[in-house]
Formats: structure tokens, sequence, C-alpha cells
């Protein structure tokens, strides 16, 4: 199939406008009748730069294509104010650590927060869609690791995880505890601290490698 670069934005165009899901150069290839990669990436970024301005973007997450609503006008099209799911500190904590060292996995994420982790607090994240199961690590015990979603970048606003802002930023922005602050935060009274479960107070579980 041959497509003039005029007539392959118009065929990419109406294939994401359709497409339940967003969608990767390469399938758009295979769509629209095995087209060169590099050429639908190239039209992609030329369709993307014609949607600057408009109301609707063609932007890309996580290297998947789709149209979405303009940030500046989103608020035109929310009927009713929103209901904010505020994240536990637990839960944030761990969302962070996961963004920027995935894939991890729950030993490795209470070694990194210095304490024991509940399930629940894993559970609340992926039920969100921003965290989910990556496969197990290849070492004894094989445990479950866990890595971000692209539904994560999408509600931050971020093309990849190179985004991610940096510690400089962070403590700029004043969403880092000063480093004595948060070591004493941490270890509270010297002993280990083991969170409640975010569903309801269950003990959580200690081993990893329990799903």
């Amino acid at each position: 199939m041959s497509e003039r670069p005029a007539d392959l934005e118009r065929a990419i165009e109406a294939t994401l406008f359709a497409a339940e899901e967003p969608m990767t150069p390469e399938s758009l290839a295979g769509h629209l009748g095995d087209l060169a990669v590099p050429d639908v990436r190239q039209a992609l970024k030329a369709l993307a730069a014609r949607y600057q301005g408009h109301g609707v973007h063609l932007v890309e997450r996580d290297r998947r294509w789709h149209f979405q609503t303009a940030p500046d006008l989103a608020h035109l099209l929310r009927r009713e104010r929103e209901q904010v799911r505020r994240l536990s500190r637990a839960a944030t904590e761990v969302l962070a650590i996961v963004a920027y060292h995935e894939p991890v996995s729950r030993a490795e994420i209470e070694s990194i927060r210095g304490v024991q982790t509940s399930s629940g607090t894993l559970d609340v994240l992926m039920e969100a869609g921003w965290v989910r199961v990556a496969g197990r690590r290849e070492v004894p015990g094989r445990p479950v690791i866990y890595a971000t979603t692209a539904e994560f970048l999408a509600h931050f606003g971020l093309s990849s995880r190179r985004d991610l802002p940096g510690i400089d930023e962070l403590k700029a922005a004043g969403l880092l505890d000063p480093v004595d602050d948060a070591f004493d935060a941490l270890m509270g009274d010297g002993e280990d601290r083991v969170e409640e479960d975010e569903g309801g107070g269950n003990s959580p579980e200690t081993d990893d490698n329990k799903a």
C-alpha cells in the first residue's frame, strides 16, 4: 500500500479517531496495510504538529498515540465536580518508589521505605490503574515485581518516565522532606513500623512472594 504524505495523515487520523484505545506506530502500520513504520512515525509527528492549538491534541503516551482534549479546555467537558480520591502518605510513597525504581518488588519497596508495606497499599494503586504486575524477578522465590502504567503517565501528563521530575526539582517544589526529618519520620522510636492494610486494618503479609 502506497500513500502520499497527506493521504497517510488522513488515514492515521481516521484510524485513531475510531480506535477504542491508543495505538503504536507498528499497530497503525499493520492496520493500514503493512506500511513502513518510519513513514507512519513521520506522519504521526506531522499530524501532532497540525493539531497544536486546536481543541483536541494528538499525543504520545508510552509509545502509543491517541487524541485527547486540550488541557485548557478539559473543564468545559465536566458536567459535575469530580470526586477527588486522595492517596494516603503510604500509597504516595509506594507510587513514587515504583515510578522511580521500576520494575521493583515489594521487598525492594520495603527496603527503600524502611517499613513493611501492606498488600492493601499496592491493591489501591492497582485499582486506580497506576501500578501493574510486571512479572517476577528471576531470583530465588521469584517475587512479583511492579511497574507503572500508561494510565499513570496520562494522569500526570507525562510522555514517558524520562519526564519525571528530578530530586532537585522535587526539593524546590517542597515535595521532599529534609533528609533528617524524613529519616526520623521513617524510624520513629527506633522500632520497625508496620502499616495497616489500606482496606481495613488487616495484618499485612510479609512474604513478598505471596500474591
